[in-house]
This record gives C-alpha cells, sequence and structure tokens, in this order.
C-alpha cells in the first residue's frame, strides 16, 4: 500500500460509514481520486463492502472509448517496406473518456465505463484521468489488449497510413454493465459513444426510458452509425457532426435546406434534442420544442490540433444544460469550448474551468 492508501484505511477505521465525499474533503483530494484509492484497496482485499462504497447518485456515466493515441512524424519521404526515421508523440484520448475529463474539469462527477487490457497502456491512461473521473467500473480483461490508435505522418504532416485496435470494445457487452446495475440506475445522465457494440447501446437505451435518465449519443464515426438502435427514443441528444447524419438519414446534406431537413428527420426518430455539427460552418440545431437553427463557428486565428475539438463540443453542451441554460447558450457554450481546444496542443485543454468557460462565452 502507498501512503495515500494507507491514509484512507485510517479514515475508514475511524468511521466506516464516511462517504466518498467526506474522504475526500479530509485528505484534500478530489473524489475520482479517493475513488479510485478505494477500489485499488478493495482490489487488493484490505476492505470489504461498507456503505462508503455504495454508488454516488447523479452521477454523469460516461460509456465508451479510452485510447492511447500515438503520431509518428516521419522524417523524408514515407518508403513501405522498410525502416523510417521519425519522431512520435502520444496523447490519451478516447470519445468517451475525453468528453469524461472535459466534465470532470468543468466540477461535474462523472465515472467512466470502458474495456481495457491489462496493459502499461491502461496504465498511462489511468494516470491521466483518474483526477477528473470515477474509474473503478473500468473492465480490465487479461486477454485484451487497451484500445490504440496510431498514425503515420508525412513531413508536411498529411496521414500516410493510421492503424486502429479497438476491438476491445466489442467486450463492453450488456453481460458486464449489468454487474453494476445499482450504479446505472442511479444515475443523473449517460453519455454514450458508439465504440459500444449495439446491443449495448440497446441496453442502456432501455435503461434510460425505463428510469426516466436523460442519455446523450454521441457517434464516434459514419461506419459505426449501425450501432445506433431502430429508434431515438428516450434520446435526449443526439450530437453528430455531417457525414454521421448523412449515413443515417440517407442523403447527402449540402445546404441549410438540407440540414434542416436532417435535423427534422432525426427528431422524427425521437430524439429530443439534435445538433449537427459542421466543422468551419458552425453547428445546425433543433429540438422538440424549438425550430431549426444555423450557429456560425467561433472565428479562430491558428489552429493546432483539431484532435478534441468535437468532444469539447458536447462536453460544453452537457454541461451548461445540466446548469439549466437555455438551449441557445448551450450551444455558445459547446462552440466557445470548442475553438479553445483547436487552438491548443491538447486533446482536452488542462486549463479548463467553469469560470475560464464563462469568462470566454462573456468575450
Amino acid at each position: 500500500m502507498n501512503e495515500r492508501e494507507q491514509a484512507v484505511l485510517a479514515l475508514i477505521r475511524q468511521n466506516p460509514f464516511m462517504s466518498q465525499q467526506e474522504m475526500a474533503d479530509a485528505m484534500n483530494l478530489s473524489r475520482p481520486v479517493l475513488a479510485n484509492l478505494v477500489s485499488s484497496l478493495t482490489k487488493q482485499g484490505k476492505i470489504v463492502g461498507r456503505a462508503y462504497i455504495l454508488p454516488e447518485e447523479n452521477e454523469i456515466i460516461c460509456i465508451g472509448g479510452a485510447n492511447l493515441d500515438r503520431k509518428f512524424h516521419v522524417k523524408g519521404n514515407v518508403q513501405f517496406g522498410t525502416s523510417n526515421p521519425a519522431s512520435s508523440s502520444f496523447s490519451v484520448g478516447g470519445v468517451g473518456r475525453n468528453i469524461a475529463e472535459n466534465l470532470g474539469r468543468l466540477n461535474h462527477q462523472v465515472t467512466l465505463l470502458t474495456t481495457a487490457g491489462k496493459d502499461a497502456d491502461w496504465q498511462v491512461i489511468q494516470e491521466a484521468s483518474e483526477s477528473f473521473m470515477n474509474l473503478r467500473y473500468v473492465e480490465q480483461l487479461a486477454e485484451a489488449s487497451t484500445g490504440s490508435y496510431t498514425a503515420i505522418m508525412d513531413e508536411q504532416g498529411e496521414l500516410a497510413l493510421a492503424v486502429a485496435n479497438m476491438e476491445v470494445y466489442d467486450l463492453l457487452l450488456p453481460s458486464l454493465l449489468k454487474k453494476h446495475e445499482t450504479m446505472l440506475v442511479n444515475a443523473g445522465c449517460f453519455i454514450l459513444d458508439l465504440n459500444c457494440p449495439k446491443e449495448t447501446v440497446a441496453y442502456i437505451q432501455q435503461v434510460a426510458i425505463a428510469r426516466d435518465i436523460p442519455l446523450v449519443i454521441v457517434p464516434v464515426s459514419s461506419p459505426k452509425m449501425n450501432r445506433l438502435p431502430e429508434t431515438l427514443q428516450g434520446v435526449t441528444w443526439f450530437i453528430c457532426n455531417t457525414d454521421e447524419a448523412e449515413t443515417i438519414v440517407g442523403h447527402k446534406i449540402e445546404n441549410a435546406t438540407h440540414y434542416e431537413k436532417a435535423l427534422q428527420q432525426l427528431l422524427q426518430l425521437g430524439a429530443e434534442h439534435v445538433i449537427i455539427t459542421a466543422g468551419s460552418k458552425g453547428v445546425y440545431a433543433a429540438s422538440a420544442t424549438i425550430a431549426p437553427r444555423h450557429v456560425a463557428a467561433k472565428v479562430i486565428d491558428k489552429i493546432e490540433d483539431v484532435t478534441g475539438a468535437g468532444d469539447a463540443f458536447v462536453s460544453a453542451v452537457i454541461h451548461s444544460w445540466l446548469t439549466g441554460q437555455s438551449f441557445e447558450t448551450c450551444i455558445d457554450a459547446g462552440l466557445t469550448n470548442a475553438k479553445n481546444t483547436l487552438a491548443s496542443p491538447y486533446t482536452v485543454r488542462p486549463e479548463l474551468s467553469v469560470d475560464l468557460l464563462k469568462h470566454e462565452m462573456e468575450e
């Protein structure tokens, strides 16, 4: 045991029924960090079921991908079939994980549900994530590898080749989630990305409808749109890009009329709020009670990295909605967070906070 784990045990001995928040406050830690310490002690057999291990109510549950993304920048011309000199970098990613970190930085209590390997890649993800979200329900599987994405870039920064190892998410099945059903039925909101198998999406949709829990669905790519359920009944927010929207509505989207038609089709499938992002063109949005509208993107001087901008948009929209803001304010928050993430070299900008986002929206 490390020093912090020993300190947690000492607090538990003093009062076995302390809440996780009370223990976190006593140790000057965030609650996600404290929850992960409790999880580690449980796995070590140092503690067993007590009151403080019961799931907190009204947490945001993010279900989906948590990857390690690697980039190799080749020096000179890319040559296939031989070794290429290159520099490399890596970052922690995954749509579900990125959204969870954004929301954690915006002071929400978030739990991440995903599948991962028992490997060094997961250790890197855990260390980067545990301050912002609970990881105690992550299913580590000895026979699997943690999700990863590897990109090989040429000297001009263009993609030459990419390899994605995402098979671990095929194991994120309802049978795993049902082990945590008590936690799920007490959720305040579900955010689901389509790295999940179709049967898992359907299962969470059923829980959301039965328990009247808000559900946010965020596609990952056009090929994974086939994991959507037959209807969007019970979906509070459906947020996708133009390519993904074209896949589900079955027609090209090239002008404002096309976007309006697509929004109406998605609403007719049962979603309460729909947003289609259109890159530099901004977003098109509508809801069951609000007519379709276009909102322009925020002007940006220089883009550092596009990675994570979509996840930043979703996170700020949901943050604003959960704090009772208007439909228009939610969209403005999303566009503001996306703009400032595009200007950052980080997938999730480390300076993000509630006060900073509010200040940026007022500028």
